[in-house]
């Protein structure tokens, strides 16, 4: 025998099969080598030909990162080969229909519910083999493999993480049904029952809730919970006539409902969309097929970003006519126009938005639809935190211990919205939110007397009313069934579902029927105790011992042992059958009335999402607290008309925590007005505290913006509608930049958005080029941003000439340095010669009035252990070179006095004349 491999499989050939009859085998006698090598050749080609016959690939799409839409077709037979072809009839009926599903869904992954397993087959086999490690193998005429039901959802999500599109193909008729129906002998109907990409991962298959059990969540333990994932789709128009580029974003997060929309003009360079998806930071985007060449570039450029498949952005390229503005309005119509649910955006508004968004917003539409996830598109803070930080209320406490240990309620109420919730998720999501109304409800009193806060009270007096629904639809559920995720005895009231009182009344006639045969069982076998026995799951089983002789002819045995035998008689058949349809068909009926039951709780979807919208303002209003708490922070000042930033002893949040309890952060002040000196040009060794001080200043005036303390012992803020930096250094090799030339890009895209309502922060502008160049940009930049721009700006150099800018413009720019201590070296003779010690420098940290006049970067190296030698050598050439350029500068002085001498003794001359 010899091991022939294919693929993943492996096929056990025997050696007369591959050399035929005319050649021995080589454990017999010799073999004509020439024979061998045309029996192999003419056996691989039949064996090629057969796996072509089953597996013929045909990809299509241009998704990228992560293959979105990639088609992959299960094929019945190679087109190459008339003779390798076979008849449909040699497929099974299974096969057959996944053929069937697979055809009308070309772009997804399908797992094929098979009993107690999910199957792959074909390509999908193969593919899905591959990323989950498991092993493929062919069955009849496809590859297949297979994982277990009830860990369905961590391989789906594997597979989707990897940026496939996963289908859940599910059996829509049970056994006890179907055996019992016109149509026993044929195949289970089977349905494509939910899709799933990296932006659509919402339901029960997927997401499943960590057990209410501590025991139960190993279960659990190998799968995170779902990602914060936004699915954008992207439009582009072109005015020919202003020769202008616009594009259209729309942003949704299936798994909370949060929705963005944006239109905005573009340049060559696509600055302007590149920020906004990389502040979006989207797991999946959708883009027509014609999308641009260059913005297809850019956007693969951000997938492939990341060296793990897992954390590339799936895109999804979908037909241009799509795109249309005149096909989107009419989905988005059809769409919006159905819709009457309360807080839904109503088609007016939807009518008002610019025309790239409504372009966006149509295949979006569709697209959401083919996952059943279209619904989720129709959707005073310092006295807060004043008031908590110093009251000694309890109700302020109780309201903190009441958000703390909660699960995710946004996402847990928009599964429910989608229908697509488990039931031990409903339970646990709908008990917190009735538990969060209850308690409100108590406190409502107490709130009212002791919190004086406008929002506070707001917040809190209005929640309770909010969360009102919850508490009717948790009553209607019985905990221990919701917990387990037993829908059969799900709700505890049958009063309000007439199917399901009606099925469980007969399921109960059946049972009485068959708990008083156990007399006629009783009298048959002379034991009047007698009791029906349940083994493997086989109930109502009579048990006879083998010895016994009084088993009537018509009984009908079971199962049996050495001592035992088990029986049912005629009627016990007839009714254990009927008990099984009737719970299987209950199972069904559970199902219908389950998801009624979630589209009931869906109504009150925008109620529920405002309230949680509520505890979570709440939540971070007692995080801002905290914050203030830490020791030394403020209550800011913003003043919403003035352009100011005003910062006394203020320090840097982050660092300031690391470095602990001891006060060893050195704080600074920042003194920036609009009417006034608005630029502050920071100079000073390297490492001496520029950046972190730079840093310091952005970050105090977002947290003073965002309502919270900051770490400053006063602090006066005015209101900035943006904070624009261009710090650090970065090359970007795929679009072909430079390091100097993304600096300058920055540069760029900051001259032509800033405003005098801005931060600018610009760290060492210029350098990467000669320090010519680099002056005289650093030098002009900076100049306009004083004397056009005219915002509030920090700029942090090296080059001493930019300090001069001072002088030209007094009333508005301010030269500052890192103070710091330097140590002069010795400067000793050895044998004639002149060695010169780089200098050491004791850093201060302290912004101090003045221009730096060196930047000591050979402190900096000796830090950073480079050999005393070549600090020698860069000591001697710094010394060289300093020494060159003030003779040089000494000369043009002695220049220019001899120049002023000679013209003021010839104008003494003339006067005199």
């Amino acid at each position: 025998m010899r091991l022939i491999k294919s693929r993943t499989s492996v096929v056990s050939i025997p050696y007369s099969v591959i050399i035929g009859s005319q050649v021995e085998s080589p454990a017999g006698r010799q073999v004509t080598f020439t024979a061998l090598l045309e029996q192999l050749e003419l056996f691989f080609f039949f064996l090629q030909e057969f796996f072509m016959s089953k597996f013929a690939k045909s990809g299509g799409g241009g998704g990228g990162g992560g293959g979105g839409g990639k088609v992959s077709v299960l094929s019945l037979a190679s087109e190459s080969s008339a003779s390798s072809r076979r008849p449909k009839s040699t497929l099974t009926p299974l096969e057959q229909q996944v053929i069937q599903l697979k055809e009308q869904h070309k772009d997804a992954m399908l797992a094929v519910e098979c009993g107690y397993k999910f199957r792959f087959f074909g390509e999908d086999a193969e593919t899905a083999a591959k990323e989950l490690n498991i092993t493929c193998h062919l069955d009849h005429n496809f590859m297949t493999c297979s994982v277990p039901t009830h860990r369905l959802f961590v391989h789906v999500r594997r597979l989707v993480s990897q940026g496939h599109k996963v289908g859940v193909v599910k059996q829509t008729e049970t056994s006890a049904i179907k055996s019992s129906g016109s149509n026993r002998n044929t195949l289970f109907t089977r349905r494509l029952s939910a899709l799933y990409t990296k932006s659509t991962l919402v339901g029960e298959d997927v997401n499943p809730v960590a057990r209410l059990e501590d025991g139960d969540e190993a279960g659990c333990a190998d799968v995170s919970d779902p990602p914060e994932g936004f699915l954008l789709c992207i439009s582009e128009s072109w005015d020919k006539l202003k020769k202008q580029l616009t594009v259209g974003l729309v942003a949704v997060q299936p798994s909370t409902g949060d929705l963005l929309l944006d239109c905005f003009p573009d340049g060559p360079s696509h600055s302007e969309l590149e920020s906004r998806v990389l502040k979006i930071n989207p797991v999946e985007i959708l883009v027509p097929s014609d999308l641009s060449d260059q913005t297809h570039k850019l956007l693969l450029s951000i997938s492939n970003a990341s060296s793990q498949a897992d954390d590339r952005v799936r895109i999804e390229k979908r037909d241009s006519a799509q795109f249309e503005f005149s096909a989107a309005v009419v989905t988005v119509v059809r769409f919006f126009g159905h819709a009457q649910e309360e807080d839904s955006r109503s088609l007016s508004s939807v009518a008002s938005l610019e025309s790239p968004v409504v372009c966006c917003l149509g295949p979006l539409i569709q697209y959401l639809q083919e996952f059943n996830l279209e619904r989720v598109l129709r959707n005073e803070r310092y006295e807060a935190v004043q008031e908590i930080m110093e009251s000694d209320s309890l109700t302020l406490n109780s309201v903190r211990a009441l958000l703390s240990h909660l699960p995710d309620l946004e996402r847990g109420i928009c599964s429910i919205y989608h229908k697509k919730s488990s039931t031990q998720e409903f339970y646990l999501v709908s008990s917190c939110l009735s538990r969060l109304g209850l308690e409100l409800q108590s406190l409502l009193p107490a709130i009212r007397s002791q919190i004086s806060s406008p929002l506070l009270r707001s917040l809190l007096l209005d929640t309770p009313d909010l969360l009102a629904p919850a508490h009717g639809f948790l009553k209607v559920l019985n905990e221990k069934s919701a917990k387990s995720g037993n829908k059969t005895e799900l709700f505890s009231d049958l009063s309000g579902f007439p199917v399901l009182q009606e099925r469980t009344t007969q399921i109960q006639k059946v049972l009485r029927k068959i708990q008083d045969h156990r007399k006629d069982v009783g009298l048959v076998l002379k034991a009047p105790g007698f009791d029906y026995t349940t083994v493997s799951g086989q109930e109502f089983l009579i048990e006879v011992k083998n010895s016994s002789s009084v088993v009537p002819h018509d009984w009908v045995k079971i199962s049996s042992t050495k001592a035992v035998s088990r029986y049912r008689s005629p009627l016990l058949v007839d009714c254990y059958k009927k008990l099984q349809q009737l719970r299987e068909q209950l199972l069904l009926d559970c199902q219908r009335e389950w998801t009624n039951f979630l589209d009931q709780f869906g109504a009150h979807y925008h109620t529920m999402k405002r309230a949680i919208g509520h505890l979570a303002t709440m939540d971070c209003l007692f995080s801002l607290t905290e914050v203030a708490k830490q020791g030394d922070y403020c209550r800011p000042e913003v003043c919403e008309n003035k352009q100011q930033i005003m910062i006394t002893n203020g320090r840097h949040p982050a660092i300031d925590l690391l470095m602990g309890e001891h006060n060893q952060y050195v704080p600074n002040h920042t003194k920036l007005q609009g009417d006034g000196r608005r630029t502050m040009i920071i100079t000073g060794p390297n490492m001496g505290g520029k950046s972190s001080y730079i840093r310091q200043v952005a970050l105090i005036c977002i947290m003073a913006q965002i309502g919270s303390y900051v770490p400053a012992s006063e602090a006066r803020v005015g209101l900035l509608d943006a904070i624009y930096t261009r710090m650090g250094a970065s090359d970007n090799i795929y679009k072909g930049r430079s390091t100097f030339m993304e600096e300058l890009k920055e540069a760029s895209e900051i001259i032509r958005q800033a405003t005098e309502r801005s931060l600018v922060i610009l760290d060492e502008l210029g350098r990467g080029t000669s320090t010519h160049d680099g002056i005289a940009i650093a030098y002009a930049t900076l100049e306009y941003f004083i004397r056009d721009v005219k915002s509030l700006t920090l700029f942090v150099t090296h080059y001493p000439p930019l300090c001069e800018l001072e002088q030209l413009h007094p009333e508005h720019v301010t030269n500052y340095h890192m103070a710091f201590l330097l140590n002069e070296p010795d400067v000793s003779s050895d044998t004639g010669d002149e060695e010169v010690q780089p200098e050491f420098i004791t850093f201060l940290y302290q912004l101090t009035e003045g221009a730096a006049g060196r930047s000591y970067g050979l402190n900096v190296a000796r830090l950073a252990g480079i050999p005393e030698p070549i600090l020698h050598t860069s000591a001697h050439k710094a010394h060289e070179l300093e020494s060159m350029v003030n003779a040089r500068r000494n000369s043009a002085d002695t220049k220019l006095d001899v120049y002023l001498s000679f013209n003021t003794q010839m104008n003494m001359i003339s006067y005199l004349g």
